[in-house]
C-alpha cells in the first residue's frame, strides 16, 4: 500500500455527536396510501431531483405498474435506473430491468421532447465503437433545457472513452454553475434553522391584596368615618359656621394629601421593583442541567449577551451590569416555553430580539428611563403640601369648637380619627398601588407583545426564502462533482480512466442537521470519503466539506490495490447508529459513522427506519457499498467480470433498440 500525499490533517475518524436536528413539516414528499399513479410518479420525480435514487425508482415503477406510462415517465424511469452509475455498476437485475424497459418502448416521435430525451438516453447505451462521440453529444445538446440538464446531471459517468470525457466536462461545468446558484451562501443556513416559535408574553400577575390588608383598611376607614361624624355633630351643635367650614376644609385637605401621597407611594414602590430587576441575582443552590431546556436557554442568553455588546462598552462590565435583567428574561422564557415541549433552538430568535433590545436601550441610555418616568410629579407634591396646609387651617377652626362642645368626648373622637386615619391611609396606599401596578403592567405587556410580534414577523420574512430540499440536493451534488473532478485532476487522470467513483457521506463533527418531512437528513458539514476505481487500483480521498460556507479541505489521501481490500461492512441497524468499516490487508480498519439514531421530537411522525434508509439512499451509500463489496470479494477480477457482462448485455440491447433510434 502506498500513501502518497500532500495533506494529512486529521487521520482517524473521530466523531462528535450531531447537534439536534430540525424537521420542516412540509408535505413535499407526502404520498397518501390512496395516491393516484400520477401522484406517485411526481413524488418519485421529487425524490430523483433530490438524489434519493432507489426510492425514486420504486415510486416510478409503482406508477408504471398501475398503468401510468408516458414518454415522460419512461424518461425518468431510465434516469432513475442509471443515475450516478457506470454501466459496470449495474447489477444483473438492473440490466434485466433496463432491457425490459427498452423492449417495451413504443415508437418514439422526436416532436415529443420527452420521447427525444428517451432516444438520447438509448443512444448513450449504444456501444461507443459504433457511435461517433460528437454525434452523441449533439443529440443531447439539441434537447430541451430540462431534458439536457437532467442527462448531464445524472448520466455523466455512464459511458467510457471520449464520450465520457466530454459528458463529464459538461456535467462539471453545469455543477460549478449550480453549486452556488440562487444565493446559496446567503440562504443555506436557513435550511438548518428551526421554525421560529410564536412569541409569547408572560401574563400580568393579578392584583393580590392580603385579606389582612382589606380588613385593616375597612376597619380603619369605618372608625375614621365614625369619628368624623361624631366630630361633625359636636362642631355643628354650636351653631357657628366657621368651625363647620373648617372641618370640611380639613377633610378636603386630607383627601388631597391622600391622593398625592398615594401616587407617590405607587411610584416609589414601582421604581423599587424595577431597580430590583437590574440587580445581580443571588447564586442559586443548583444550576439547571445543561442538557435540559432551562440549561439550553441559559446558554442562549449567555451566548447572545456576550455577542451583542454595546458600542464602546467593555464586555465584562456589560455582562456584570446586565446580570439581573438577563436572569429575569431567562426565567420568563423558561416559564413561557418549558411545558410546551418546544426546543430551545426555536426561541433563539426571541432571545436575540430581547438581548438586542437591551443593547439598544443601553446605547440610547434608556435602560433606566423608568426612573425619570416614575419621578413624583409636581402635581402630587402640590397636593400633599397643599392638603397638609388645608388640614392645618381647617383644624385650627374645627378642633377648638369640638373640644369646647365636649372636652372629653371631643378629645376622644379626635384621637380616634387621627389613630384610624394613619393605618387606613397606609392600607389604601398599598391597595391602590397594587391596582395601578396591574394597569401599568398590562400597558407594558401590550407594548412588549407588539414588539415581539413585529420581531417575529421580521424573522419569518427573513426565513421566507429558505432553500427547498431540491436546492439542497442540487448544491450538494454540485459539490460532489467538483470534488470528484478535482481528485481526478490531482491524480492526473482522465474521466474515462475512472471505472467508477463512489462516496461514503457522513455527518461531520458538531454539525447541524435538518430535513423535510419524509425526506433525507441534510448536514451543515460532511465527512466525505471519495473512492476512485481505476485499472491500477483504488484512490481514496478524505474530505471535510463545510456545506454552509461552500469550502472543503482534504484531510487524507490513500492509494491501494484491489487485492489490498480485505473487508467492507456496515455495522448497526437502521434505527440506531450505523458505521461503515473498510479493512485493508495490512492496515488499520477505517471506520466512519454514517447514521445516528433519529431521536428528534418534533414532529416525530416519520418511521425512523424509513428516514435512515432515505438518508443513506441520498448519500449513495448502497451503491458505494455494492462496488466496494465486489472489490473486496473479487479484487480486480470484479472489474473485468463487470466489463465483460456489461458489454455482452449492451450488445444484445443495441439490437433491440436500433429501430427506436433510427
Amino acid at each position: 500500500m502506498t500513501i502518497p500525499t500532500n495533506t494529512n490533517i486529521a487521520e482517524g475518524n473521530a466523531h462528535v455527536d450531531v447537534q439536534a436536528g430540525v424537521v420542516h413539516n412540509v408535505n413535499f414528499y407526502e404520498v397518501p396510501p390512496d395516491a393516484s399513479p400520477e401522484r406517485r410518479f411526481r413524488a418519485g420525480v421529487n425524490y430523483l431531483d433530490n438524489r434519493v435514487r432507489d426510492e425514486a425508482l420504486s415510486l416510478i415503477e409503482g406508477a408504471v405498474a398501475e398503468g401510468h406510462v408516458t414518454t415522460e415517465v419512461q424518461f425518468y424511469r431510465l434516469l432513475a435506473l442509471l443515475s450516478g452509475r457506470t454501466l459496470r455498476q449495474l447489477s444483473t437485475e438492473d440490466l434485466d430491468r433496463l432491457e425490459a424497459i427498452c423492449t417495451g418502448l413504443p415508437h418514439l416521435d422526436d416532436r415529443d421532447e420527452w420521447a427525444a430525451g428517451v432516444k438520447a438516453i438509448i443512444r448513450l447505451l449504444t456501444p461507443t465503437k459504433a457511435t461517433e462521440p460528437d454525434l452523441v453529444i449533439k443529440h443531447i445538446d439539441v434537447l430541451g433545457r430540462r431534458q439536457r440538464e437532467l442527462i448531464y446531471g445524472h448520466l455523466e459517468a455512464l459511458l467510457e472513452g471520449t464520450v465520457q470525457d466530454e459528458m463529464w466536462h459538461r456535467s462539471v461545468a453545469l455543477a460549478v454553475a449550480q453549486r452556488t446558484a440562487h444565493h446559496r451562501r446567503d440562504r443555506v443556513w436557513k435550511f438548518f434553522h428551526p421554525e421560529p416559535a410564536r412569541p409569547r408574553v408572560r401574563a400580568v400577575r393579578p392584583a393580590t391584596v392580603a385579606l389582612r390588608e382589606w380588613l385593616l383598611a375597612g376597619t380603619s376607614a369605618s372608625l375614621f368615618t365614625l369619628a368624623v361624624v361624631k366630630l361633625a355633630e359636636l362642631v355643628g351643635s354650636r351653631g357657628d359656621l366657621d368651625p363647620v367650614l373648617g372641618l370640611l376644609a380639613a377633610l378636603g385637605g386630607l383627601a388631597a394629601f391622600w391622593a398625592g401621597a398615594a401616587d407617590r407611594h405607587f411610584r416609589r414602590e414601582r421604581r423599587r421593583a424595577k431597580d430590583a430587576e437590574l440587580l445581580a441575582p443571588r447564586q442559586r443552590r443548583s444550576e439547571a442541567p445543561a442538557s435540559g431546556f432551562a440549561g439550553k436557554v441559559d446558554r442562549l442568553f449567555n451566548r447572545y449577551f456576550r455577542r451583542y455588546v454595546p458600542r464602546g462598552t467593555d464586555r465584562a462590565y456589560w455582562i456584570a451590569q446586565t446580570a439581573g435583567i438577563r436572569r429575569q428574561l431567562r426565567d420568563e422564557m423558561v416559564e413561557l416555553y418549558r411545558e410546551q415541549r418546544i426546543p430551545a433552538e426555536r426561541i433563539a430568535w426571541l432571545v436575540r430580539h430581547l438581548v438586542g433590545d437591551v443593547k439598544q436601550r443601553w446605547e440610547q441610555d434608556t435602560l433606566t428611563a423608568y426612573r425619570q418616568e416614575l419621578r413624583v410629579p409636581g402635581r402630587s407634591i402640590v397636593l400633599q403640601i397643599g392638603g397638609l396646609a388645608l388640614v392645618a387651617v381647617g383644624s385650627f377652626y374645627a378642633v377648638p369648637a369640638a373640644l369646647a362642645s365636649s372636652p372629653i368626648s371631643g378629645g376622644g373622637w379626635l384621637l380616634l380619627a387621627v389613630a384610624s386615619a394613619v393605618p387606613a391611609a397606609r392600607s389604601t396606599f398599598r391597595i391602590v398601588a397594587e391596582r395601578r401596578r396591574v394597569t401599568a403592567d398590562e400597558a407594558e405587556r401590550f407594548v412588549e407583545e407588539m414588539a415581539r410580534w413585529a420581531a417575529y414577523r421580521r424573522w419569518q420574512r427573513k426565513l421566507a426564502d429558505k432553500p427547498t430540499d431540491t436546492e439542497m440536493a442540487a448544491w450538494l451534488e454540485g459539490d460532489r462533482k467538483v470534488l470528484v473532478d478535482r481528485a481526478i485532476q490531482q491524480y492526473r487522470l482522465r474521466p474515462s480512466h475512472v471505472i467508477a467513483h463512489a462516496f461514503i457521506e457522513a455527518p461531520a463533527s458538531s454539525c447541524k442537521k435538518a430535513r423535510y418531512h419524509r425526506g433525507p437528513w441534510r448536514y451543515s458539514r460532511y465527512q466525505l470519503l471519495l473512492f476512485l476505481l481505476t485499472d491500477d487500483g483504488v484512490r481514496q480521498v478524505d474530505i471535510d466539506l463545510d456545506f454552509k460556507a461552500v469550502t472543503d479541505q482534504t484531510t487524507q489521501r490513500l492509494n491501494y490495490r484491489f487485492d489490498a481490500v480485505a473487508a467492507v461492512r456496515i455495522d448497526g441497524i437502521a434505527t440506531q447508529r450505523q458505521t461503515f468499516e473498510l479493512t485493508l490487508v495490512n492496515g488499520e480498519p477505517l471506520s466512519v459513522r454514517v447514521s445516528d439514531p433519529d431521536s428528534e421530537s418534533e414532529p416525530h411522525t416519520d418511521d425512523p427506519t424509513k428516514v435512515t434508509e432515505l438518508s443513506l439512499d441520498a448519500s449513495g451509500l448502497p451503491h458505494t457499498l455494492h462496488v466496494l463489496e465486489g472489490v473486496a470479494a473479487e479484487g480486480k477480477e470484479w472489474v473485468k467480470h463487470r466489463r465483460r457482462r456489461a458489454d455482452a448485455r449492451l450488445a444484445k440491447l443495441s439490437k433491440t433498440t436500433r429501430d427506436l433510434i433510427d
